[in-house]
């Protein structure tokens, strides 16, 4: 299908992904951003501060929309750049593609980017949705950054979001995704799978504290800089309710973790899907990818089982107060199988920060 690259249905492994950059499908990218399913986009030099989200319809490219009037100021990131809290800016990014006709791409923040409350979203040429490629798309890709809660600081080369590729049809169905948890244990627990596999948060604790809440008014986050930050000056701890319940204020940031421990098998990725707003006024969906071999390690048999990794949850609640009980459903999970097993699976022998987590914050602190 494309230019002598085999392409099977499913989601592309990191050693495909890699033969389409050998092959310019993907320009302006390296190797070495490759993840299991996934690939690190990187910012270019170009940036602008924008008078607001938008859409380039299909009708428009990003260039034209930006000249009619949307652009407030560009911006060299050469030398790197805060990007202040509660604007909006748009980043060139350093990759472009040229998609063969059977191959379509989704984006969306990476781990990091979302603990740290920075919303990204991609934008393509002709766009009518967010972090969605068409297959066949050819063009450059940008970045939407509107930090919520902290400043930070990027610069050239710096990676906020990732991008995966997908042929023909991939997501399990509530069936086949019933008999995979038959053969692998997904949860550490009864599976609730209805639309997905349903995850619980976890507001009970042995050591006294379920979670944190931003701090606002904080100082500036380098987006490169890992392990550098103290944690409390940023994030406030939430102690374990005696109630068994937290009420979340609204357009407040926090950090909760699943009750559930989570696998996602090598030969399969996951999703987290928004949640359905009839669950609640809150939103849970930052970053909610999931490499293969999350919370995942093999057996003596090979088969595998659970590593105790949980799904650390970015809660955000909407226009009025809302509380969140101890177990009570936040999310779903929609797992796509791959079209190959990856070479290397996330916590192997890649540097994966969130392999085996419980409540974990963003890689800057330490």
């Amino acid at each position: 299908m494309s230019k002598d690259v085999m392409l099977k249905d499913g989601v592309l492994a990191s050693q495909t992904i890699a033969a389409l950059m050998e092959r310019g499908v993907i320009d302006g990218a390296h190797p070495a951003r490759l993840q299991p399913a996934s690939l690190d986009l990187t910012l270019s030099s170009r940036a602008w501060r924008v008078r607001a989200s938008f859409l380039p319809s299909r009708a428009r490219t990003v260039a034209a929309r930006l000249a009619g009037g949307l652009a407030m100021q560009e911006i060299d990131l050469s030398s790197g750049a805060v990007f202040e809290r509660g604007c909006v800016y748009l980043v060139e990014l350093n990759e472009r593609l040229a998609l063969p006709a059977g191959v379509e791409g989704a984006a969306n923040p990476k781990s990091s980017t979302g603990r740290i409350d920075v919303f990204v979203r991609l934008v393509t040429d002709y766009g009518a949705a967010f972090d969605e490629i068409p297959a066949g798309y050819s063009g450059p890709l940008y970045a939407e950054i509107s930090p919520r809660t902290f400043s930070i600081l990027a610069r050239t080369g710096s990676s906020l979001n990732q991008l995966r590729l997908k042929c023909g049809e991939f997501r399990l169905d509530d069936a086949a995704l019933r008999r995979l948890n038959e053969q692998s244990p997904l949860v550490d627990g009864p599976a609730d799978i209805a639309g997905g596999l349903g995850l619980s948060v976890s507001l009970r604790s042995e050591d006294g504290f379920v979670g944190w809440r931003a701090r606002r008014h904080s100082a500036l986050i380098d987006v490169d800089k890992v392990g550098a930050l103290d944690r409390h000056d940023y994030f406030e701890p939430i102690a374990a309710p005696k109630s068994g319940f937290i009420i979340l204020d609204p357009d407040e940031f926090y950090i909760l973790a699943s009750k559930e421990a989570l696998a996602v098998p090598p030969d399969y990725a996951a999703e987290m899907t928004p949640i359905s707003p009839g669950l609640g006024e809150f939103r849970v969906h930052y970053a909610g990818f999931f490499d293969p071999g999350f919370g995942w390690r093999p057996d003596e048999q090979g088969e595998g089982g659970i590593n105790g990794s949980r799904g650390v949850l970015e809660v955000r609640s909407h226009d009025a107060p809302f509380v969140l009980e101890d177990g009570q459903l936040v999310a779903r999970l929609v797992y796509e199988k791959m079209a190959a097993r990856p070479e290397r699976l996330y916590g192997e022998t890649i540097k994966s920060n969130y392999q085996g987590q419980g409540l974990k914050l963003s890689k800057h602190f330490r």
